[in-house]
């Protein structure tokens, strides 16, 4: 028959011709989506402020509406005077011949030099030298101009004490003289008397000598201890927080011109400085060289394995854009979602090399069922496994959202959002590949079609000694959440943090506690209540803070009603100083002062009396009481070494706040544990309706199974856990559910498994394994936890075939 009578041949010819006009359009339509999503990823990137929008801050970590008080410190710390210090000790060379009081002066001139480029620099807000007593010098005037608004009401209060306890019957301001005239003549019998001579006449109370009697050393800044070692040191506060970039580099910058300047007046000097903005910067700068070494080192492991594989090497390079498309989605997501977003987010997020590759390797390793079968058909059979694995796995991941801790709930959006764009990525570039199917190599597909009775023996005496793992070892696991384990080991920049601020005074055998609240007379109140109960745990170690310069509240306001009570005081008090062997008229400075105070017609109120005593702090003496919108907060120092935590009630925590953290991160994991095992109920629930009551339990007990051999391994084997093992058992479950859907999924199909599941799994081991070698502690949990899981559950599918009792089970495993 001729064209046009209806020869089949037309016909046949017809149909290719549209069939590979569709393959056409489908190509076509494939590339105009990976180019448009390749470009506007780029550009939203590209776009973005990375200084601001990474965050090393430890603290962004916690949520900000956290409230623990403890927490509310720390925050208020992290932007405080005292987290803004610079330490920085100078110290001149020796030259021959010269004694040390030569080398101790160019040292004072270096140091001085050095203060004086800081101080210059907009960097620092406030340099001061140690050796220079400016400082100590205004607290003391302002001390002693009010001495009697500051100190009265607690000397009041003690000798009210004493004279209910002693003489009850006593007439008071007749006492209170006679006592008042006693302790004086007892006081200047004292040797460190001679020091407070000049101040007697105008305070024969001794309420200044008695303040810095209770603070011996507490204001001195160690320039004593420098200076014993050759050192001078200046102490410096920087304008900006020391957690961000601008308290970080203009820092170091003004540092390092300063240091030029320094050794222009002392060539050869030696100067070393600490700051928290030092550690902050180093880790920074630590966790970026390991986002890119992990971020490399997981890319390149998958793309080797799967070079290893496959039979065409240079096939195997269409695996790298599903991985880059979920790098890219997962990094748009996180960062379109929240302003800043931890470093950690980005370090552990390089673990989805191993994860997205999966879906590449199920669509590519998956030969046509029949010549002819057309991408849109294979795509569309494989399509339920892949939602099936995919999406579940998305939702376990997305109840993070619902987590307290910032960190879990953007990992979920990282996770999820790069999960999705990997398959988004997988079936849109396999659709414009000329020949989407990939063959590997014989010995990834080889399996044992006929096992030996041994081998049968060998595969069940496998599982039940891995059963056996599961069952008991987790009943021996220890949990532990460390907020050090966060960054990456310092050691040479805490040995030098160590060594200068032992030159400033400080060692391990002191205790700085922080006592907080929302005013002043809060904290104030709030201190009291610490002082009280640290004189009961700690009965002969003496404490040091400037709330003893401060009264309460409720002590000033009642001083007003107790001072009425004295006017025949002075006349009593002469008379006691006259019987005591003093002139009386040699304290007319005192009597004259006590006059025109209590004759004062205006008062400060309290709020006004803190601000005052808190605006003569300067210098080193700044740490010693802040106080500022909604907070204020004592610091208070005990010659003992870290002991027992204060209660709650006392609104104390010590200023290492290593362990109030640990706290409340274990608090965070009891969190997601809750979360999780929500999340595997969902991801449980989800498998049945898939796949029926039958199967589903059965599919959903691979993942457990391998997870529950993991904790048993890390339980056997004494491993501490923390956080991060929690959230790596949690994706190692979500992975290995993968594995297990399409294993059930072949099995339905009366098919061995796939190869695309030794491959995900391996790659997923491989990608985890580099995780594993991370410094950073907790990434490396994450990433031996998660490697773990993984490498069982892939046994798990190797060995359940190998196990059956009939050869009729071959199929069917389970």
């Amino acid at each position: 028959m001729k064209q046009g009578t209806g020869r089949p041949e037309a016909f046949e010819g017809d149909s290719a011709t549209a069939a590979e006009a569709a393959r056409s359009r489908q190509k076509r339509l494939a590339r105009c989506l990976i180019a448009a999503s390749l470009v506007a990823a780029l550009a939203w990137l590209a776009h973005l402020n990375y200084r601001q929008k990474i965050s090393t801050d430890v603290l962004d970590l916690v949520p900000n509406d956290e409230r623990s008080p403890e927490l509310a410190l720390v925050r208020t710390l992290a932007g405080a005077d005292q987290a803004r210090e610079v330490l920085l000790a100078v110290r001149a060379p020796v030259r021959p011949g010269e004694d040390a009081a030569g080398r101790d002066g160019r040292s004072e001139r270096a140091a001085r030099a050095l203060a004086e480029s800081l101080t210059a620099s907009p960097a620092f807000a406030e340099v001061r030298l140690l050796s220079d007593p400016a400082a100590r010098n205004a607290l003391g005037l302002a001390v002693f101009t009010h001495r009697f608004d500051l100190l009265l009401p607690a000397w009041l209060e003690a000798q009210a004490r004493l004279h209910a306890a002693t003489a009850p019957q006593a007439e008071w301001p007749a006492w209170l003289a006679e006592r008042s005239a006693a302790e004086l003549e007892a006081f200047l019998a004292r040797p460190e008397a001679v020091a407070f001579q000049p101040l007697i006449p105008a305070d024969p109370l001794l309420l200044v000598p008695g303040l810095l009697q209770r603070m011996p050393g507490f204001a001195d800044g160690g320039a004593a201890t420098g200076l014993a070692q050759g050192y001078a040191l200046v102490w410096a506060r920087a304008r900006e927080a020391p957690l961000r970039e601008e308290g970080q580099g203009p820092v170091f910058a003004a540092i390092g011109r300063a240091e030029a300047t320094a050794r222009a007046a002392a060539p050869g000097l030696e100067l070393r400085w600490t700051g928290i903005a030092r550690f902050a910067a180093a880790s920074r700068a630590r966790i970026e060289r390991e986002l890119s070494r992990l971020n490399f080192l997981s890319l390149a492991a998958v793309l080797v394995l799967a070079a290893m594989c496959v039979r065409q090497l240079h096939r195997a390079l269409h695996l790298a854009p599903v991985v880059i498309g979920s790098i890219l989605g997962a990094w748009v997501a996180v960062t379109a979602a929240w302003d800043r977003v931890h470093i950690l987010v980005f370090v552990v997020g390089s673990l989805l090399a191993g994860v997205a590759v999966d879906y590449g390797f199920y669509l590519y390793l998956q030969p046509r069922r029949t010549p002819d079968e057309t991408y849109r058909e294979k795509a569309g059979r494989l399509l339920k496994p892949l939602l099936a694995s995919a999406l579940t796995t998305v939702l376990g991941f997305s109840l993070l959202l619902w987590s307290d801790l910032p960190l879990l709930r953007q990992l979920g959006v990282f996770v999820s959002a790069g999960l999705v764009s990997a398959l988004a990525a997988a079936l849109v570039w396999f659709a414009q590949v000329q020949d989407p199917y990939l063959e590997t190599r014989p010995w990834v597909r080889r399996r044992s079609r006929h096992p030996s009775r041994g081998l049968r023996r060998a595969a069940r005496a496998l599982l039940v000694v891995g059963a056996a793992v599961a069952l008991l070892g987790p009943w021996r696991l220890r949990w532990r959440d460390d907020i050090r384990e966060l960054e990456p080991p310092a050691p040479e920049l805490a040995a030098n943090d160590r060594a200068v601020r032992a030159l400033f005074g400080e060692s391990d055998g002191t205790t700085v506690y922080l006592t907080r609240g929302t005013n002043p007379a809060e904290a104030r109140a709030a201190l009291d209540r610490f002082l009280a109960w640290h004189e009961r745990m700690f009965p002969d170690t003496a404490t040091a803070t400037l709330g003893y310069a401060l009264p309460t509240e409720e002590a000033w306001r009642r001083l007003p009603g107790e001072v009425a009570g004295l006017d025949d005081f002075p006349t009593a008090l002469r008379g006691a100083l006259a019987r005591h062997g003093f002139d009386p008229d040699a304290f007319q400075p005192f009597f004259t002062a006590w006059t025109q105070w209590r004759r004062a017609s205006v008062r400060p109120d309290y709020a006004g009396l803190a601000a005052d005593l808190g605006g003569a702090l300067h210098g080193p003496l700044s740490i010693l009481f802040q106080t500022g919108p909604g907070y204020a907060w004592f610091a208070t120092l005990a010659r003992h070494p870290p002991g027992a935590e204060p209660p709650a009630g006392t609104a104390t925590a010590s200023a290492a706040q290593l362990q109030t953290l640990n706290r409340l991160f274990s608090r965070y994991r009891v969190s997601a544990l809750r979360l999780s095992a929500l999340g595997l109920g969902l991801l449980a629930a989800s498998v049945v309706v898939l796949y029926g009551w039958r199967r589903g339990p059965r599919i959903f007990a691979l993942p457990v199974g391998a997870c529950l051999f993991a904790f048993g391994v890390f339980g056997l084997s004494g491993v501490t856990l923390n956080l991060f093992h929690l959230l790596g058992a949690f994706l190692g479950v979500c992975l290995s559910h993968n594995y297990a859907i399409f294993f059930a999924e072949n099995s339905l199909r009366h098919e061995e498994p796939p190869p695309s599941i030794r491959l995900s799994a391996a790659a997923a081991a491989a990608s985890f394994g580099v995780l594993a070698l991370s410094r950073i502690p907790v990434v490396a949990a994450l990433g031996s936890t998660v490697a773990l899981i993984v490498v069982t559950a892939l046994a798990m599918t190797e060995l359940l075939p190998l196990a059956r009792l009939r050869s009729a089970d071959a199929a069917d495993p389970w």
